[in-house]
């Protein structure tokens, strides 16, 4: 198997790891591009192929324990690396620009359901009462629109989750994407 194809195959997941374990997305990066140096080292080494997945692992499990070896307890924290001081906004940031067409993709009812909802933050009880709806039913519409929303956005972007269920990052599926 080549370095190529490998890192192809696992790069989304390995990020998406370190995301879980690390809170500095510059840290993740530079900690990706190191299990990437480590991965070309010893590729050579590895002995079964069918195994590669849980080797990847190992180095970037391997990579974070000796990252937070070398900061040690020396350096206090600084509050922009704490985890939970901010959300790290970025991902959202970059995906914004692209959310607004994907919902104007949805029909125009659901698309005004999310816009008011998810872009503009009415509270789904208050979105109710506006509309003279019941809220449990306006509940199922969101969840099913939240769905559809779901369904365009994964066919034209990958989109990783963290054990926490937060986005860490998006990777385009394909250059043809009509929606972004």
């Amino acid at each position: 198997m080549s370095l190529e194809t490998l890192w192809l195959a696992y790069q989304s997941n390995l990020k998406a790891f370190l995301h879980k374990n690390v809170s500095n997305p510059n840290d993740v990066e530079d900690l990706l591009q190191e299990i990437l140096i480590k991965t070309h080292q010893n590729l050579g080494q590895l002995k079964d192929s069918k195994k590669v997945k849980s080797w990847l692992f190992q180095i970037a499990n391997h990579t974070i324990i000796d990252f937070y070896r070398k900061r040690g307890n020396t350096q206090d924290p600084v509050e922009s690396e704490l985890w939970y001081t901010q959300a790290d906004k970025s991902v959202f940031e970059q995906l914004i620009q692209c959310v607004l067409p994907f919902i104007n993709g949805l029909p125009d009812d659901e698309a005004k359901l999310l816009s008011a909802i998810e872009i503009e933050g009415i509270s789904q009880k208050a979105y109710a009462e506006q509309q003279g709806i019941k809220y449990s039913t306006l509940k199922s519409r969101v969840n099913k629109s939240r769905q559809n929303l779901y369904h365009l956005f994964n066919a034209c972007c990958e989109l990783p989750v963290n054990g926490s269920g937060q986005l860490v990052d998006f990777v385009a599926r394909s250059n043809n994407c009509s929606n972004c």
